[in-house]
C-alpha cells in the first residue's frame, strides 16, 4: 500500500472515530443531564445549555450561516491534506482529523437539533458552557500551531 493511500485510511479512520466518540459521548452526557444526573465541583460542573451562537454564543440565532462556514472550513480542511498527503506528517493528519472531527459534531448538531449541546461549565474561571466538539477543535488547533512552530524552527 503506497505512503498516501495509508495517510488517507488514516485521515479517515481518525476523523470517523472521533465524530462516532464525540456524537455518542455527547448524546450519553445530555440523556443523563436532562434525566437528573447531576455533577459539581470546585473546577468543572454538568450545565446543559443550548447554543445557538458560535464561540462564547457570538452570531447567536446565525444557524444557516454557521452551517455554511463549518461546510467550507470541512471541505479546505480535507482539501489542503489530501492535496499534500505526500508530505504531511501522521501527527498533523491525526490532530487535523481531530480539528474536522470537533467542526463536523458540532456541524451535525446545528443541523439535527438548531443549536449545539454545551455542558462543560468550569467553575474557576468565567468561561462560556462548552462541549466535546469545542475540545476537539481547541486541541486541534493549539496542536497544529505546536507542529507549525516546530517545523518552522527546524
Amino acid at each position: 500500500m503506497s505512503n498516501k493511500i495509508s495517510k488517507f485510511l488514516y485521515l479517515i479512520v481518525c476523523f470517523v472515530f472521533f465524530l462516532i466518540s464525540d456524537l455518542y459521548l455527547s448524546d450519553l452526557l445530555v440523556k443523563n443531564i436532562t434525566r437528573g444526573y447531576a455533577f459539581s465541583s470546585n473546577i468543572i460542573a454538568l450545565n446543559y445549555v443550548k447554543n445557538t451562537g458560535a464561540a462564547f454564543s457570538i452570531l447567536r440565532d446565525s444557524r444557516e450561516f454557521l452551517i455554511i462556514i463549518s461546510v467550507v472550513a470541512l471541505v479546505l480542511i480535507f482539501g489542503y491534506v489530501i492535496k499534500h498527503l505526500k508530505s504531511i506528517s501522521m501527527k498533523s493528519i491525526f490532530f487535523t482529523s481531530l480539528l474536522a472531527a470537533g467542526i463536523a459534531g458540532n456541524l451535525h448538531e446545528r443541523i439535527a437539533l438548531g443549536y449545539v449541546r454545551d455542558f462543560f461549565e468550569l467553575k474557576f474561571v468565567d468561561f462560556p458552557v462548552f462541549n466535546i466538539s469545542d475540545i476537539f477543535i481547541n486541541i486541534g488547533v493549539i496542536a497544529l500551531i505546536i507542529l507549525i512552530l516546530i517545523k518552522k524552527t527546524r
